[in-house]
């Protein structure tokens, strides 16, 4: 699927997605997931022809023809595969999704969600050719109603650029995201974006570095929001504990599915952490089960979930996903997701299908 507009980060530019859908049936009712990684493995150590051997291989031998007594139980099946969560999440979404329908509830209010009737949204804006365009775009999603932007940096591409941005929209909620880009040594350069009143700078060190996340917080005075660190509970737990972020942004393909995610998001609210809900450039279909994870009770700030318009041409739901004038999403009623899928759409972009079927059942 084409992007719209291309999307670039410090890893680098992004202009079409090879994404995988996931089906899963039983009792004759599909659920649906997405397996959220990129094409390459940049973002962390999945990509999208590394997950589909996983799911394939490893992710549907494991559940296929096993009795579950609910979907939260599928996440132990296969927690023995090391890492490789997004693959594992994209099917344990599916089964959540399943379940919901089979069960005919709404999948926000089957997680344990349905906090909110509507979800905050912000928009997440990649490193652009130049700052005039940058601008022009952050005026453009204000001007549709998004409450919090957020802005990709990099060294190059960072305290100046963020300072031009303050400039223009002094009173505008706005974060950074790094995606890893900076190291420790660098952290007076972190320093210089104080000055900006940011909400948060997202990931500034590396995927794996808790310890000196916690020593750059030390120096800083805004919130430091964790990533790529945090891909599970107790991850979360450690960063709480060494005071390495005031933040956690929770994705749901990077911590495994919904499993792992609701207890990432009760520990952090156990401590007085606030999360919100990150993106990875997904069809409607991951975006769908974003809105849902986005209604547990401690996601209070704007998440990165936006209108599929901002993204695809078209989308592979319908209705598309919508933000409403005042910046937020309506959160959907209907049994599972709440959306149906675009089948016709869906079969004119798929490039790749596989079925496996389950043995006689264990």
């Amino acid at each position: 699927m084409p992007l719209v507009h291309f999307f670039e980060t410090s890893f680098g530019r992004t202009t079409e997605r090879r994404i995988i859908i996931v089906e899963v049936r039983s009792e004759g009712i599909s659920g649906w997931g997405e397996v959220t990684c990129g094409e390459n493995p940049f973002y962390n150590e999945e990509w999208t022809d590394s997950a589909w051997l996983i799911v394939r291989d490893f992710v549907a031998p494991r559940i296929l023809g096993h009795r579950f007594e609910t979907a939260a139980d599928l996440a132990a099946r296969v927690d023995h595969i090391r890492g490789h969560r997004m693959s594992r999440g994209g099917v344990e979404a599916a089964v959540w999704d399943l379940e919901a329908r089979i069960q005919g509830l709404p999948l926000a209010k089957h997680i344990g969600g349905g906090a909110f009737a509507e979800i905050p949204c912000g928009v997440s804006i990649g490193i652009q050719d130049s700052v005039p365009q940058l601008l022009k775009k952050i005026e453009t999603e204000l001007q549709a109603g998004y409450q919090r932007i957020k802005m990709k940096i990099k060294p190059g591409w960072d305290v100046d650029v963020v300072r031009e941005v303050r400039r223009e929209f002094p009173k505008i909620r706005l974060m950074a995201d790094a995606n890893s880009a900076y190291t420790l040594a660098e952290a007076d350069r972190l320093k210089c974006l104080d000055e900006f009143d940011l909400m948060m700078i997202e990931q500034p060190l590396a995927h794996d570095e808790i310890v000196d996340h916690a020593a750059l917080q030390a120096q800083l005075s805004t919130p430091i929001c964790l990533d790529e660190c945090i891909r599970t509970a107790h991850h979360a737990e450690q960063a709480i504990r060494m005071r390495a972020c005031g933040i956690i942004n929770i994705k749901l393909g990077r911590v495994g599915g919904f499993h792992e995610a609701k207890r990432v998001h009760d520990v952090a609210q156990a401590h007085g952490i606030p999360v919100w809900c990150g993106g990875m450039l997904e069809s409607g279909i991951g975006r769908t089960h974003n809105i849902a994870l986005s209604t547990l009770p401690n996601f209070v700030l704007p998440g990165d979930v936006s209108a599929s318009k901002r993204y695809w041409k078209r989308d592979v739901i319908r209705p598309e996903v919508e933000v409403t004038p005042q910046g937020t999403i309506r959160v959907p009623e209907a049994p599972g997701f709440g959306y149906e899928i675009d089948f016709d759409f869906l079969n004119q972009v798929t490039v790749r299908q596989e079925s496996i079927n389950a043995p006689s059942a264990i």
